[in-house]
């Protein structure tokens, strides 16, 4: 049998990058260490007097070993430290901890007088570095400004010892003090500002939410406002023209059925004229369907005179007259048209039998626009809708920034006035 002999190099598909060996030793490690951050800090929020307890009594029992002569609870070992100061100062610089969290500033002050004379008994207890995390919580809850007498508090026992014990080795540690003293402070300063960017943060989602949500009852609100505004508008008008006409036609069908006849069509023409525009409104509001290609436009200027003649056929008399040229916007002249509408509708509602209506509509070369409706009825407020109506009329006059005013004629004069006045089109 042959042997074959194997060589001792290794192929490049074998060998793996000592980066990436690092790399992927470096990431368990870091993602341990995350792991156990992220329980440390879960373990404290959700039991925060628990760990506070298994912090105090670890200190407390460390006291306890020194005082019988363990000596390691300190930074060096003074005999001339009587034992029993030794432990009253172990005391004195961990079961304060407890209350850490709840009262920061009054713990530091409980424990100032413990750091003063652990300083300069010369005692050097290692549990004074506790006072640290209490600086820590302060920082949390002050602003920098007013941690002036903490940093004091903090750094007086050091210096202290080193003028008490210059030969001692805290003659060392006032550097290093100072600079866990300004860790401590970084550290919460920068938990203070992430807390305080999520609370921040929190705070303006919740204010969206409550502004989105005011924007939609807002939008619904405005939404039903205008279908009430064009229901009253189409429905009203036209209820209101119908029954003139028919009550014209009851009192005509006993002596003259032709003209009965003639209501009757009329009313007829009204109803088919309110359907019309009442699909036309349906069809605007269903957003969930497309709209038809063949929408049947808003009422224009150049529907007036049709409107006019339901009215007259209904019972009211109406003149009319028009000034200057009528170029303006469809949403003009539709504001126009409804202003008119509902006039003529409370005219033939309030002014009474034997009243009549005169529209005078002035169109000026600036583009502003005059209207006048006036009736020669009973002259008293339209309330029985509740002024629907006339909050319609002011609604849309407003949104071209217009203004509209109605109520009474002056004295001699009886009935009812509407005068609109529609400012220059700003629209390009």
């Amino acid at each position: 049998m042959t042997a074959f002999r194997t060589s001792g190099a290794t192929s490049t598909m074998d060998r793996v990058p000592e980066d990436q060996t690092e790399d992927q030793t470096a990431e368990p490690l870091t993602q341990y260490l995350q792991r156990t951050v992220q329980r440390v800090r879960a373990v404290d929020r959700r039991h925060p007097l628990l760990w506070d307890l298994h912090l105090t009594a670890f200190w407390t029992t460390a006291a306890l070993i020194d005082f019988h002569g363990g000596g390691w609870t300190r930074i060096t070992r003074n005999p001339d430290v009587p034992d029993g100061l030794v432990l009253t100062l172990g005391l004195a610089l961990t079961v304060p901890l407890l209350r850490r969290r709840a009262h920061p500033r009054a713990v530091l002050l409980v424990m100032a007088p413990a750091l003063l004379v652990n300083a300069w008994t010369g005692a050097l207890l290692q549990a004074a570095l506790l006072h640290l995390l209490v600086v820590f919580h302060i920082t949390l809850r002050r602003p920098l400004r007013s941690l002036w007498w903490v940093a004091a508090v903090s750094t007086a026992p050091v210096v202290l010892t080193v003028l008490r014990h210059p030969k001692g080795p805290a003659d060392e540690d006032l550097g290093p003090h100072l600079m866990s003293l300004l860790v401590a402070v970084a550290v919460g300063v920068t938990v203070r500002t992430r807390r305080d960017h999520t609370v921040a943060l929190e705070d303006r989602a919740h204010r969206l939410e409550i502004e989105r949500d005011q924007q939609a009852r807002l939008a619904a609100a405005a939404e039903r406002t205008r279908i009430a505004r064009e229901m009253h508008d189409i429905i009203g008008h036209n209820l209101s023209v119908i029954t003139g006409l028919a009550d014209g036609g009851r009192y005509a069908a006993a002596k003259s059925p032709e003209r009965a006849a003639q209501a009757l069509d009329a009313i007829a023409g009204a109803s088919r004229q309110a359907l019309t525009e009442l699909r036309r409104l349906l069809d605007v509001l269903r957003d969930d369907e497309p709209a038809p290609a063949d929408l049947t436009p808003q009422p224009a200027l150049t529907d007036l005179d049709r409107l006019l003649d339901g009215v007259r056929r209904a019972g009211l008399p109406v003149q009319a007259t028009v000034e200057g040229d009528p170029a303006i916007s469809p949403g003009r002249q539709l504001t126009l048209y409804r202003v008119i509408q509902e006039a003529l509708t409370n005219t033939l509602k309030h002014a009474g039998p034997d009243a009549t209506a005169d529209i005078a509509l002035s169109y000026a070369a600036s583009g502003a626009v005059t209207l006048t409706v006036t009736d020669t009825g009973r002259g008293g407020a339209p309330t029985a809708n509740g002024g629907r109506g006339l909050t319609g009329m002011r609604e849309r006059t407003a949104l071209y920034g217009g203004t509209l005013e109605a109520g009474p004629r002056p004295h001699p004069q009886r009935g009812w006035r509407v005068h609109l006045l529609l400012p220059e089109d700003s629209t390009p």
